[in-house]
């Protein structure tokens, strides 16, 4: 194993981490944990990362033969003893809390698919209740107006869902590593990734050479690129979506509210995040007063006190898609020592614990506690405009119209 040794314009290392995002960051944290030295490298700051950017939200997550609900199932489990370790270490509280969230319908024709998915979650074991409009009156008073207008007529309750605060999480992630020796060098671009042998030896940087053990991909939509260079397919598609952060009096919403791919986030400390979009616009992560308009406007429907409450800021993130809604997990071929942890699309910050402790024991060789088959970062793909990605493209547009 290696050690740190340190020249001029050379480092050499146990494993090196392209990307300090929330996957980056996680397999560091695990990895150091075991006694590897690692080094993490990123182009930009932890503000410029699609995680950051995103709401939080934890959907329950049911075990299933679905291999995405495997990894989904096991990090939610994971989060919570991540959340209590990261809470002693660092001191930081990352907002992880079950809270619930309602997933409403305004339209009475959306019944049958209401009353399916209440079913599907039940079969899978998770607890889920049909609600009519006095119902979610109910739960949540303050959506009394939007039900009265119509915008609200039926839904369910996911009592256990929860949801976290990105970049908390990140804050405590990061101090955490730097605690166990991990390095993160910022403001660094990795230009290529040097193979000989059928093992990558190095990488060049903006800084110079890194020499490690392993060499782990994880720089979300970015990662597409560096591994067509050594000419490997491992597609990362770069989703934009635009959220909004309100700032009120004082917090009148328990709930997430859920209405199609809109929601309604609430933080104990009186903030409410407002999202999100789904758009394919590449590597722009701008904003446009457009969708933030449409934002706001869906906020003040549900909630039309919220008219008088000033947008603290917004922002975007670009979220890695892959084609076929799988993140690639795993070695690029057998017996090599670059490994790809890239493609998590909207459920990132969710499978990121799972993830890390997989990538970890793949890495160190030891056996792995979740079959990576079905990640296999080289699996068949299917064809552009058949995907994942694709089918919330279609959702969203059909939604808008």
């Amino acid at each position: 194993m290696y050690r740190w040794i340190t020249i001029p314009d050379f480092i050499m290392t146990d494993c090196c981490v392209i990307g300090a995002g929330i996957i980056g960051l996680s397999i560091a944290r695990e990895l150091a944990g075991h006694g590897f030295s690692v080094v993490v490298l990123d182009r930009g700051s932890l503000k410029l990362s699609s995680s950051w950017a995103a709401a939080g939200i934890f959907p329950p997550a049911p075990m299933s033969d679905d291999p995405g609900d495997a990894l989904t199932h096991w990090s939610d489990e994971l989060h919570r003893m991540w959340a209590a370790q990261l809470l002693e270490e660092t001191g930081i509280d990352n907002g992880l809390r079950t809270c619930g969230g309602l997933h409403l319908t305004a339209s009475a024709a959306h019944r049958d698919q209401i009353n399916s998915e209440v079913r599907s979650w039940q079969q899978r074991g998770a607890r889920a209740t049909l609600l009519d409009s006095s119902s979610i009156v109910d739960i949540e008073p303050c959506l009394g107006a939007a039900v009265s207008a119509g915008l609200l007529v039926g839904g369910y309750l996911l009592p256990d869902e929860m949801q976290i605060r990105p970049p908390r999480h990140l804050e405590a992630l990061e101090s955490s590593c730097k605690r166990r020796g991990v390095v993160i060098q910022r403001g660094v671009t990795v230009e290529s990734i040097q193979i000989r042998n059928n093992r990558a030896e190095s990488v060049l940087t903006s800084e110079g050479h890194i020499s490690a053990g392993a060499f782990c991909l994880s720089s979300g939509a970015w990662s597409q690129k560096l591994a067509a260079a050594i000419g490997l397919d491992i597609p990362t598609r770069p989703i934009r979506g635009q959220i909004a952060l309100i700032r009120m009096p004082e917090q009148i919403l328990k709930k997430i509210v859920n209405r199609g791919l809109e929601y309604l986030v609430p933080r104990t400390d009186g903030y409410m995040l407002v999202g999100s979009t789904i758009e394919d616009v590449g590597f722009d992560a701008t904003t446009s007063p457009q969708a933030i308009a449409r934002l706001l406007a869906f906020a003040t429907q549900m909630i039309p006190s919220l008219v008088n409450s000033p947008v603290e800021q917004s922002w975007a993130g670009l979220r890695p898609g892959s084609i076929d809604g799988v993140p690639s997990l795993g070695p690029v071929s057998v017996g090599h020592n670059l490994f790809v942890a890239s493609g998590h699309f909207r459920a990132g910050l969710h499978q990121s614990t799972g993830t890390a402790v997989l990538m970890a024991e793949l890495i160190r060789g030891v056996p792995p506690s979740l079959d990576p088959r079905p990640f296999n970062p080289l699996r068949p793909k299917p064809l552009q405009g058949h995907s994942a990605v694709d089918a919330y493209l279609a959702r969203t547009a059909t939604d808008l119209a």
